[in-house]
């Protein structure tokens, strides 16, 4: 009998564009509904973000599947998120790299997704309490850098963390009565340039 993750993975990302087979098996494993909120957990598996603390939310599972299959994470890759969260996405970067950083402005986030992480097992991922427009120069270079959380502009200190061949996804507002653009930044050379891939709605990044 499937569980609800399977389930999830069957009915909403396998039809709609993700393929690949660590994303999808990651996505079956992980209890998403552990990232949640009590009060929405029987909406876990829902094809929709949801509310959590602190006015922020846990992406649609799409979106996750989809930034992270665009961001082509290998095994020994290092990656940095911004904007912890619950910790789901983090969890989900941790199964497919060697290790995760992840940023959270918010303390009591943090605490409680570094707590989620550590009870459910996730040993190589290291939650910080950070401005993510800053990134976390300690431990750079990273090859995969992903934002969740929608910047004006692109801030130059994650251009500057970004590994040579790195990938960095994140949601750009270019207009403030349009959806975000989500783009792919790639490193090559020293030179950096993106590739659109589709709208998306996140809550702003703040800076400072």
């Amino acid at each position: 009998m499937s569980t609800p993750a399977q389930r999830m993975v069957a009915d909403q990302l396998l039809p709609h564009g993700v393929t690949d087979e660590r994303v999808l098996r990651a996505m079956s494993e992980i209890p998403r509904d552990e990232f949640v909120p009590a009060r929405s957990r029987r909406h876990a598996y829902e094809d929709r973000a949801l509310g959590i603390e602190c006015g922020q939310t846990i992406s649609q599972p799409l979106v996750v599947a989809l930034m992270t299959q665009a961001l082509g994470p290998k095994p020994d890759d290092l990656a940095l998120e911004v904007g912890a969260g619950s910790g789901y996405q983090a969890a989900v970067l941790s199964r497919l790299c060697r290790k995760v950083i992840t940023l959270e402005r918010e303390p009591a986030l943090a605490e409680h997704a570094s707590a989620t992480l550590r009870r459910l097992g996730f040993s190589n991922v290291e939650v910080a309490v950070a401005d993510g427009s800053l990134g976390w120069p300690a431990e750079a270079p990273y090859d995969v850098i992903l934002v969740a959380a929608a910047a004006g502009q692109v801030p130059p200190a994650l251009i500057e963390q970004l590994a040579e061949g790195g990938r960095m996804a994140i949601p750009v507002a270019v207009s403030p009565d349009q959806p975000q653009d989500l783009r792919l930044y790639e490193k090559h050379g020293g030179e950096v340039g993106y590739r659109s891939l589709f709208p998306v709605l996140f809550v702003p990044l703040l800076v400072g």
